[in-house]
Formats: structure tokens, C-alpha cells, sequence
């Protein structure tokens, strides 16, 4: 594997290069020797995040953790990575689709791993009357939910509301 390796408001030092070859390193065992590993550590308020993507053939893994401590962050995002790989492992031989990014070993081995399987468990309908986003938003609060689909009453567009962090709200609209 080849590690390109930046940090956006933070030093990478030797000591934590070493670490991510190491600990990243593991997954060398699912990859092809060519792959190319984009890692990206920085620092915002105090939270040591990184992030790690490796594009592969029609699609990109890609995982990114924070926590207090740089090294911990570490550990944590190769573990995501690890389960993201089996997860397409198990889906491209459930859909034969070419698996040439992995290693033929890793290809062939039996995996205990549960099937990840899209199910949907509940579906509602239920009827949208037009509103502003500010009555959307309070019907969201009222629910207890963090989003809210509804008819926004002045352009009759389908809209989403939802909840972010620090007790602010987002808004998606389509775009044709």
C-alpha cells in the first residue's frame, strides 16, 4: 500500500506516520499491493480527526474519526475501515461483480460476517400539507424527530428539515 499522508492545522511527525503505516498497515492483507491510501489528520477545537479514503475500483472507502488523542483516533478509524472492506467484500461476491482491488486470498476466504442486506423494517405514508419551514421545524420539535418532510408552501416543493449540531436546523430542497 502507498500512504499519502497531510495534516491540515497539525505537524505530522514521524512518530504518527509510523503509527498510521503500522496500524494501517493490517488491512494490507485485504489490499493489492498498489493501492494508494489517502490519510488526512487535523485538529479543530481540540479534537484530534482523521480521515482516511481509499478510492478502488467504482467506489471509495472512506472512514473518519476525532477524539482527544491522535493515536486513539487512529485506532478507531482502521477498525471502521476494516468493517467497511469485509462489508463490500461480502457484497461484491453476493453480486459477482470483480473483486480486483482486494487480494485473491481475502476473496476466497469464508467470512463469518452478517449479511448487510438492505431491509426495510417499517414504511408510513401519511398526508403533507403546505407550510413554511418555520412551522415545519416546530412540527419537527412537537414530534421528537430530527428531520421532517413536508410541502413547503412557498415554492410546493417536497423539503427536509433536520437537526444539527449546537441546536441549529438544515434545510434540503430538490434541484431539477
Amino acid at each position: 500500500m502507498k500512504f499519502i499522508i497531510s495534516g491540515k492545522n497539525i505537524e505530522v511527525t514521524e512518530g504518527i506516520k509510523a503509527a498510521i503505516e503500522e496500524k494501517l498497515g493490517r488491512l494490507d492483507k485485504y489490499l493489492v499491493d498498489d493501492t494508494i491510501v489517502n490519510v488526512t489528520l487535523s485538529v479543530q477545537k481540540g479534537r484530534q480527526k482523521i480521515e482516511v479514503t481509499i478510492p478502488m475500483k467504482g467506489h471509495i472507502i472512506r472512514a473518519e474519526e476525532g477524539s482527544e488523542d491522535m493515536y486513539v483516533s487512529i485506532d478507531l478509524v482502521v477498525d471502521v475501515i476494516e468493517r467497511q472492506i469485509r462489508r463490500y467484500k461480502t457484497r461484491l461476491m453476493n453480486q459477482k461483480y470483480d473483486g480486483t482491488s482486494f487480494k485473491q486470498e481475502f476473496m476466497e476466504q469464508e467470512d463469518d460476517v452478517e449479511d448487510d442486506e438492505i431491509r426495510i423494517i417499517r414504511s408510513k405514508k401519511f398526508a403533507i400539507k403546505p407550510m413554511d419551514v418555520e412551522e415545519a421545524c416546530v412540527q419537527m420539535e412537537l414530534l421528537g424527530h430530527d428531520f421532517f418532510v413536508f410541502r413547503n408552501a412557498d415554492t410546493f416543493e417536497v423539503n427536509v428539515v433536520y437537526k444539527r449540531k449546537g441546536n441549529t436546523y438544515g434545510l434540503i430542497e430538490p434541484e431539477f
